[in-house]
């Protein structure tokens, strides 16, 4: 079974509460989503804040390949192989937790065109 927070999360904009200054309606991260047109950003807040339901919204309202890692639990290689495998499915997202967790010299710039990350 899956975690309560997995099963509770939303999945629309609709549903998500909070950041109303960026996903509301009208405003600029709504409007690039509903455009289909997302650019590489950066997600930074405390813990629980949204920022995984967010990715995850994202990546379901466009339909898109979504690969998730962990920087904690994942290396350099692993991000490489998933870069590797999203180049050949147009609009690949990957998300990285905590990817401040990553040593600064394996923070690439070459991920950043398929990356959503986080922050703590």
């Amino acid at each position: 079974m899956a975690p309560l927070a997995e099963i509770l999360r939303p999945t629309t904009l609709d549903g998500y509460i909070g950041q109303q200054h960026l996903v509301g309606k009208g405003a600029v991260l709504r409007t690039l989503i509903d455009s289909g047109r997302i650019p590489s950003m950066i997600l930074w807040g405390p813990p629980g804040i949204g920022k995984t339901t967010l990715a995850s919204i994202i990546s379901n309202t466009l339909q898109r390949p979504f690969y998730t890692l962990s920087a904690i639990s994942s290396g350099v290689k692993e991000v490489r192989e998933v870069i590797d495998k999203a180049k050949s499915e147009e609009g690949s997202i990957l998300f990285i937790d905590e990817i401040h967790r990553f040593p600064r010299a394996s923070r690439t710039p070459c991920w950043v065109p398929w990356s959503v990350a986080l922050l703590p």
